[in-house]
């Protein structure tokens, strides 16, 4: 049986701490765009070049800035940033289902684990030695936790996710499906010709509040650990190479690649398929658009691109024609 969630535009401005117009008692069930939104729906008007919606929404509220309010007749809500807005009530109105406490029959947990008794850890979950897990955390289907790791309190672990050997989590870490914390970097050493492997001694290490995406890979450190500190957000098909340590706040889009022993800043945006060479710095505040490679350090902050946006194959032939003619004329 589902459950609808429903709200008074009143309540939703007192959870935003936000002033609102219209009728204070109108009832909202859930979120919509401003151009498919339908009737009992709130949604939100952030770029001004949506506002043409607003004559045709049948959306119940809206949230505008303070500027736009005089765009819009019907009930709204005010304001300063609507997309802030609309991400903090998207948490009342979260449908995940709630996994209850307990351990499935399935689960195979070794004897010396120490986990709290409102931990829920879902069917044919494997549980090494020494594991430690804290309360209210989530463990869904078919996970694998290697020896002598330790989760924080609220952790989501969705299904099978893998933590290899040591890897350490903090509190109301959420994993994604399919994404490996752990495995061994990729290093080698070259003898005559052939790779002898280097083996990877050192762990992975994650803050409170992290969020990584279905599918990512975070390698363990060489030596030392690999870092990610509180409040990153990694996107999905993300690789981290061993000993790369994660400032603070930093968000990294999908099919991104960072080599290994770089160090990124805080409050860093990487934008999707960025590659990032090993062995370098990139300053707090740094931006990177997509698909840029970054193949030194970046010491200031800023936006960065490096990237060649598509063009007609024609234009591109011609364009790639005048740079070797001036690789040439630099050599002449």
């Amino acid at each position: 049986m589902i459950i609808m969630k429903k709200y008074t535009l009143k309540q939703l401005a007192e959870f935003l701490s936000a002033e609102f117009k219209g009728d204070p008692d109108c009832i909202i069930t859930g979120i919509g765009s401003l151009e498919s939104s339908v009737p009992g729906q709130i949604s939100f008007l952030n770029d001004a070049k949506y506002k043409k919606h607003l004559d045709t929404t049948k959306a119940t509220v809206v949230i505008l800035k303070p500027e736009h309010c005089d765009l819009y007749n019907g009930n709204i809500i005010i304001y300063n940033d609507p997309y802030l807005a609309y991400a903090k009530i998207s948490l009342l109105y979260d449908d995940r289902p709630a996994a209850l406490s307990g351990i499935h029959p399935s689960a195979i947990i070794d004897q010396n684990c120490s986990i709290d008794n409102t931990v829920s850890i879902g069917p044919y979950c494997v549980i090494g030695k020494r594991v430690k897990i804290g309360r209210g955390s989530q463990v869904h289907t078919g996970c694998v936790i290697g020896d002598d790791v330790q989760i924080g309190e609220n952790a989501l672990l969705y299904p099978k996710v893998i933590l290899y050997h040591k890897v350490k989590l903090g509190n109301n870490v959420a994993i994604h499906s399919g994404s490996v914390i752990g495995a061994d970097g990729f290093g080698n050493a070259n003898e005559k010709g052939v790779w002898r492997k280097i083996y990877q001694l050192g762990s992975v290490i994650i803050g409170n509040d992290v969020e990584i995406g279905a599918n990512t890979t975070i390698d363990r450190g060489a030596i030392e650990d690999t870092i990610i500190e509180d409040g990153v957000k990694l996107d999905n098909q993300i690789q981290i190479g061993h000993n790369v340590h994660i400032g603070t706040h930093t968000a990294i889009a999908g099919c991104t690649g960072i080599a290994g022993s770089t160090k990124i800043g805080r409050h860093c945006m990487i934008g999707g398929g960025v590659g990032i060479n090993g062995h370098i710095e990139i300053a707090d505040g740094v931006i990177i658009s997509g698909k840029s490679a970054v193949g030194k350090s970046l010491t200031k902050p800023g936006i960065y691109a490096s990237s060649i946006p598509a063009m007609p194959y024609q234009t591109w032939g011609r364009v790639l024609v005048k740079l070797v003619q001036l690789v040439e004329k630099k050599k002449a």
